[in-house]
């Protein structure tokens, strides 16, 4: 924990914003450089201007890939395109525009010239393409829409991102991704600057260029997923928080549009994130989830006579959420996801299907698995990203998927399709509405699961491991894990597929009736992660990280 975790940046804590904009430009990557190549991870190429891994170079030649894989696969229709708050964002969009109006691609951008969040995008892709309407989604045939969302999440200022949602609406599936990323790597080894280009006022003057209002449909449609009069009608006392992200005009339309008792706390926007509080590490990081992070929003939840009856945070491209109360403080990822989810299929949502079932990913807490029990519900276990639950959220075989990062979607309230990417702003108005329809805040329907079902303590650390480790662990095999107990218990399971789908989780998860630990490489830091979770104590949490620590060392070296 760095010394000055949760106090406001200095400023030798920011970034040259004029210097990182000079980089974007000025430096050109060398492909033979493993670093400074397209590489997509679960949430698309992310990277620094600076570390010459986000630059122009990479725009253009993930852009020409994107025309050419849309072009193959038949998707003529408008590509909707958002960019965030973060300095890179804006630049990327620019050439990524340029790209594609002289590719003579119908581009939609937004009508207002502000900040288009991630669930926004997933939502006009869905609508374009019909998924809610009564012959439901188009996968096939002309006209097809499909997205790009600027934006490195809950990075570091410093960072840039840029990520593809097919029509499905949802994360890009790594068949895409793969593609793209190859066919981006050939342009930059000989050839980005040879892509066809418009000068951006040409582009931006193209007919096939046209301003788009995300905001207004995603005011049109927000009703149809949360209790709005509900929330208006008790009166909820709410603070959010768009942490400087694209979220930053939503919450006070929000607010407006459906009469809600609700105030932005911090409107301000600052590609520099000046006023954001240090992150564990000393770095800013708009992570919503974190204690260090969120401090500023935790101190205004404080005390009796805080203000507000929840608090509510948002990363930079609002596809993920944080929950602050005034009975529990800043709620852990995973014990808001089992809040949610008890009180959703709990009676929340009548009209939802009656088999619909419970995605979870393979890291996010056990617990979410004994709520499925309690209330009848089969839960889901997929690998982690949120496109495996891009399919059930579009058949409504899943009617709500949640990660342990504190990303999540669900249903509508008529058991339509909604997003099919992470939404922050509906998880973070549902807080509202559990608490308008309830009367009780979702820390206290956290504290009633575990009072019936079992406490317990989970916490994720990293360890070191070279390259080869790492690929080793990414393929290892249930064979190759010879213990037969963790922490003191037998174990029940070896894991290197995801139950839910038989997917490939690029590591191992190790159960026991009591406890789990999952180990995962890194895919971009020489380490792996270790997540683990303990219904006994918190000290017997330590002794199967512990053990996992063994388990996994063992196994390499075997």
């Amino acid at each position: 924990m760095h010394d000055r975790a949760g106090t406001v940046a200095l400023p030798e804590d920011l970034i040259d914003v004029d210097a990182l904009l000079g980089a974007y430009y000025d430096l050109v990557p060398d492909p033979t450089v493993p670093a400074q190549r397209v590489a997509f991870g679960t949430s698309g190429h992310r990277g620094s201007a600076f570390d010459t891994a986000f630059n122009e170079a990479h725009i253009v030649a993930i852009t020409a890939a994107i025309v050419e894989y849309r072009r193959d696969l038949g998707i003529d229709g408008p590509l909707f395109m958002g960019k965030d708050t973060h300095a890179l964002s804006g630049p990327a969009q620019e050439t990524a525009l340029e790209v594609l109006a002289a590719a003579g691609v119908e581009v939609r951008v937004d009508a207002r010239d502000g900040f288009t969040p991630t669930p926004a995008i997933s939502l006009a892709i869905l609508v374009a393409n019909g998924a809610v309407s009564d012959s439901g989604l188009r996968t096939s045939g002309r006209g097809l829409a499909d997205g790009i969302v600027i934006t490195p999440s809950h990075n570091p200022p410093r960072d840039g991102g840029f990520k593809y949602n097919p029509p499905h609406g949802g994360p890009a599936d790594t068949d895409a991704t793969g593609w793209i990323a190859a066919r981006a790597n050939e342009l930059l080894a000989g050839g980005w600057r040879q892509v066809p280009r418009f000068q951006l006022a040409k582009a931006q003057a193209a007919d096939t260029t046209q301003g788009f209002d995300f905001l207004d449909l995603y005011l049109d449609h927000l009703p149809s997923v949360i209790d709005l009069d509900a929330i208006a009608k008790a009166g909820v006392r709410i603070g959010a928080d768009p942490l400087g992200g694209a979220a930053v005009d939503y919450w006070g339309a929000i607010g407006e549009e459906f009469k809600l008792d609700l105030t932005v706390v911090n409107p301000k926007v600052d590609p520099a994130w000046s006023f954001m509080t240090l992150d564990w590490d000393g770095k800013i990081r708009m992570d919503c989830s974190s204690p260090s992070a969120m401090a500023s929003l935790r101190t205004l939840m404080a005390g009796a006579d805080s203000p507000y009856d929840v608090a509510t945070g948002n990363d930079a491209d609002s596809d993920r959420h944080g929950i602050v109360t005034r009975d529990g403080g800043l709620m852990n990822p995973n014990h808001y996801l089992a809040a949610a989810i008890a009180y959703l299929y709990g009676g929340a949502r009548p009209q939802w299907p009656g088999g619909a079932r419970i995605g979870k990913t393979l890291v996010s807490s056990s617990l979410i698995d004994r709520v499925g029990r309690d209330i009848g519900r089969e839960v889901v276990e997929v690998p982690v990203g949120f496109k495996w639950f891009v399919p059930g959220l579009l058949s409504g075989d899943i009617a709500f998927g949640g990660e342990e990062s504190a990303g999540a979607s669900f249903l509508r309230r008529d058991g339509r399709v909604w997003s099919t990417d992470k939404d922050g702003l509906i998880l973070s108005l549902l807080a509202s509405e559990i608490i308008a329809t309830t009367g009780a805040s979702p820390s206290a329907l956290h504290a009633s699961l575990t009072d019936r079902l079992g406490e317990s303590w989970y916490a994720r650390v990293d360890a070191a491991a070279s390259k080869e480790e790492k690929a080793r662990l990414g393929a290892l095999s249930p064979e190759q894990v010879p213990a037969t107990t963790l922490a003191g218990q037998t174990i029940t399971a070896k894991l290197t597929a995801a139950p839910g789908n038989g997917a490939k989780i690029g590591g191992l998860k190790v159960t026991t009736d009591d406890a789990w630990f999952a180990a995962r490489p890194s895919g971009t830091e020489d380490v792996y992660k270790i997540y683990a979770e303990s219904f006994v104590s918190e000290a017997h949490l330590g002794e199967v990280q512990a053990a996992a620590r063994e388990v996994v060392s063992e196994a390499l070296e075997g």
